[in-house]
């Protein structure tokens, strides 16, 4: 896709599109995991899974925010014509995936047991945990690099290659759970070798497709290596994003302790209106990385009315999408919060959480697209610190002051619109302030 001349509007939504697409499918894939496994194995099972995730979150969001630096970093020299520093750029994204994968492997191995006696798992579910956690580290380097690549090709506008490789992978991840789980009988084994092996497919895939690309994005082994003066921007773009979304990890389990201390029907309907809203936040990133990769090939082009352009029409694409996503929640919310369960207390709950947390993704729109537009111009730092007191200091404050006074569930949920609001406002003043100097710089080159 040719994001430097022509329209943008239908460039941005077919870009968003497959990406947001992407997003839902493995978020399906993964409660097929939890579906098989809580069917075939058991509860104690399905929860030793469930019980991993924030600790697989802390372990690889530093390094997906790394690949974010990778899809700016490419995308700008994609703007600039540069066709070396293309290639080194997609070399040393290669090998920094692999090699950060293996590191994050061994760190992971060292610190499983430690951090999920910390976390409190219980111990009727601690060994399963464990055999959970270990199979599935030996994934981290495919993992990796199938997020690395894919940030390769969404740099040079292409979203659909790398929805195309999770598809396969996924259905085989699937088919894999059920023969693994029920023909072999392996228990939580069994869903963790199948990740594995469907990651190494869909990162094998993406690294073929690299490999006859024609042009400077085409992968050549004898080329592969970390180029020092690539990386070090990669990595000052990359790592403020990293530690954002680490620490927004953090804060929500901050939060998430909260919703514990309110009682079993508050938890099962918080649980469950997550599992409804996780797909409204795929559909809002998406646009937010488009940005990401749309500024950041226009401003290496010199191209700033069409960086300012392509934040404005993703900032309406993005509210339109989310509007569409509030009305269906609105009508439809108790209806599908009872495919997971049909007590009326957890659909009240459930409901309390959606519309909160719809209203909160209203603001997150402004949130993630100004901070993708930020992202492509190379200022990473400024949307994390923002984030950082914004969302993270007031949600821990509010948690231990607000709703300490008046620990009731409507209370603890109107932490999402008011510190999402309070961070927009923030990161939109920046933003101004960073395009205005940008555009100087731009006119006076």
């Amino acid at each position: 896709m040719d994001l430097l001349t022509g329209s943008l509007g239908d460039k941005i939504l077919r870009f968003a599109v497959p990406l947001a697409a992407t997003g839902i499918l493995q978020q399906l894939f993964n409660a097929a995991d939890i579906a098989v496994i809580g069917r075939f194995v058991g509860k104690h099972a399905m929860a030793a899974v469930g019980s991993n995730a924030p600790l697989i979150g802390l372990l690889v969001n530093l390094f997906l925010g790394i690949s974010m630096g990778t899809n700016v970093v490419v995308a700008r020299y994609i703007g600039e014509g540069n066709e070396a520093n293309i290639r080194k750029a997609v070399h040393t994204a290669i090998v920094l995936a692999l090699g950060g994968g293996i590191v994050l492997t061994v760190i992971g191995e060292i610190v499983t047991s430690p951090i999920l006696h910390l976390m409190g798992v219980p111990p009727e579910i601690y060994d399963l945990s464990v055999l959970y956690m270990r199979v599935y580290l030996t994934g981290m380097p495919v993992i990796l690099l199938y997020n690395f690549e894919s940030a390769i090709f969404r740099s040079r506008g292409d979203t659909k290659t790398p929805l195309f490789c999770l598809t396969i992978s996924g259905l085989i991840n699937v088919a894999l759970n059920v023969f693994f789980v029920v023909v072999i009988g392996m228990t939580v084994n069994g869903v963790a070798l199948a990740t594995v092996i469907s990651n190494l497919i869909s990162s094998a895939l993406l690294f073929r497709f690299l490999l006859k690309e024609e042009g400077p994005v085409r992968v050549e082994p004898g080329r592969l290596r970390i180029h020092t003066d690539v990386l070090r921007l990669m990595l000052q773009i990359g790592i403020p994003a990293g530690i954002q979304s680490t620490v927004f990890s953090l804060a929500n389990i901050c939060v998430q302790s909260a919703v514990n201390s309110l009682g079993a029907d508050v938890m099962a309907g918080s649980s469950a209106a997550f599992n409804i809203e996780i797909f409204s936040y795929y559909i809002l990133v998406s646009f937010g990385q488009a940005c990401t990769t749309f500024v950041g090939q226009n401003y290496g082009a010199g191209k700033m009315d069409r960086c300012k352009r392509t934040l404005r029409l993703a900032l309406l694409q993005d509210l339109a999408a989310i509007a569409i996503v509030a009305l269906l929640v609105n009508f439809f919310g108790v209806q599908m919060l009872r495919i997971f369960n049909t007590d009326p207390a957890v659909a009240k709950f459930g409901m309390i959480r959606l519309r909160y947390i719809v209203t909160a993704h209203l603001f997150s729109v402004f949130v993630e697209t100004i901070s993708g537009a930020m992202r492509g111009y190379g200022f990473s730092a400024y949307p994390a610190f923002m984030s950082l007191f914004g969302i993270c200091g007031i949600r821990i404050f509010w948690v231990y002051t607000v709703f300490s006074r008046n620990p009731v569930f409507d209370v603890l949920m109107m932490v999402y619109p008011v510190s999402i609001g309070v961070t927009a406002a923030a990161i939109a003043a920046v933003y101004f302030r960073v395009t205005r100097t940008k555009l100087k710089e731009v006119r006076s080159a």
